[in-house]
């Protein structure tokens, strides 16, 4: 940065935000440092949120992450920004104040994906992205209702796994062939669908709901296939916005297509429209349009990555380019993981580019299985299911064959 860094806003309380003030007090920045997040706790592990909070296994207060006792920063809580003014550099939060700012971190996250179909009865229709989410949905669980889930990713099964922990009735419905399809393929898809099937799901491929039912609350749901399906509650696991609204007019660069979030380089600096690093702007999480990071033919310049690593793999970089100071040397390799019905689901790189797979086992019998995923002859991603031994290979693999071709696009 061209002028001296003393004062710090963080935009968004969840892991990333916490990542990137963590990050920032690592490399010695010892100013003033605010955190700002739009719910009225601090940050939280978003990942048992479908998972361990929803079957009871972890309550409320246990998933919260802890804070570094040095952190030193003020929390400004249950106020969202609404605007962002950078030629005065202050971000304009919701009760009409302001906070100023030397520098800036965006790390506001991500939105539920909203139930798109005709209106919907007034109680019973839910979408997961926050604690407060959670609660409501694992009120619903707790009732025993028949649970209708809108979107067969991950999330969806997800929580279709914990209804059925409970004992929960569950109808998912997709218009995929197999759950995860999309993020994985179908081999992928075909072993989940035998999991979900064993563990009672009833699974509606191909399929999408046209309306739900009910007046006073839901009922069930039509399908697209001219079927009903019962359901005292639904879930909407149709993905996540980036929440950019409070950036427009700012002059920053938002994408679109597969890129829809805050447009950054490599170092998680922001993009202004002339395509040049925003000075004192960095992004951080499930906001950031980040470079591919690993480029190839055909593939988008930029993605939203969407993965819990992104906010945490990134913050060292972020917190270096805030602060004018030379970042680290190697680009991370995105990973994920998920564990449903059974299955301890992990993945390095980013299956979705793929143009072609290999399935290097399958072992349907012992839910086994492994495949790679390829594009132009490269590996771009590995998946692995009850093996996890084996991705440090790959990801291995695709640190070699990434510093062969560049690692940037």
């Amino acid at each position: 940065m061209s002028r001296r860094t003393e004062a710090v806003v963080v935009v968004g309380a969840g892991l990333a935000g916490l990542s990137a003030a963590t990050a920032l007090r690592d490399r010695g920045f010892g100013g003033r440092l605010t955190v700002v997040g739009d719910e009225p706790h601090g940050p939280y592990d978003r990942p048992s949120l479908s998972k361990d909070l929803l079957t009871g296994r972890r309550a409320e207060e246990q998933t919260g992450l802890p804070l570094p006792p040095d952190l030193g920063a003020r929390w400004v809580l249950g106020r969202s920004a609404v605007r962002l003014d950078r030629a005065g550099r202050r971000v304009l939060l919701d009760d009409g104040s302001a906070l100023e700012y030397d520098g800036l971190v965006v790390a506001s996250g991500a939105s539920a994906v909203p139930w798109p179909g005709p209106p919907a009865p007034p109680g019973g229709v839910h979408t997961l992205r926050g604690r407060g989410d959670a609660l409501g949905l694992r009120a619903a669980l707790r009732r025993g209702d028949p649970l209708l889930v809108v979107g067969a990713g991950f999330v969806g099964s997800e929580v279709a796994s914990a209804a059925r922990e409970l004992g929960v009735p569950v109808t998912l419905v997709d218009r995929a062939r197999t759950p995860l399809e999309g993020a994985l393929g179908p081999v992928a898809g075909r072993l989940f669908a035998g999991a979900q099937a064993r563990a009672g799901v009833d699974f509606r491929a191909g399929t999408a709901v046209r309306r739900l039912l009910g007046e006073r609350s839901l009922s069930g749901a039509e399908l697209s296939d001219g079927t009903r399906v019962r359901a005292g509650a639904a879930l909407v696991a149709l993905g996540a916005r980036p929440n950019t609204a409070w950036l427009r007019g700012s002059g920053l660069r938002l994408g679109g297509g597969a890129a829809p979030g805050l447009v950054c380089d490599h170092r998680r600096r922001a993009l202004g429209q002339d395509g040049a690093p925003a000075e004192g702007v960095v992004a951080l999480g499930d906001v950031v349009a980040a470079p591919n990071p690993l480029p190839g033919a055909g593939a988008p310049s930029h993605l939203v990555i969407g993965h819990w690593s992104e906010a945490v793999d990134h913050a060292d970089a972020a917190a270096a380019a805030l602060l004018g100071q030379e970042g680290p040397g190697t680009e991370p390799v995105p990973s994920f993981w998920s564990d449903q019905f059974g299955l301890r689901v992990r993945s390095v790189g980013l299956p979705r580019l793929a143009d072609r797979t290999e399935v290097r086992e399958h072992d349907p019998d012992r839910s086994r299985l492994e495949v790679t995923y390829h594009r132009g002859g490269r590996l771009v991603g590995a998946l692995t299911v009850n093996r996890t031994s084996r991705l440090a290979a790959h990801r291995a693999r695709i640190l070699r064959e990434r510093a062969a071709h560049g690692a940037l696009a």
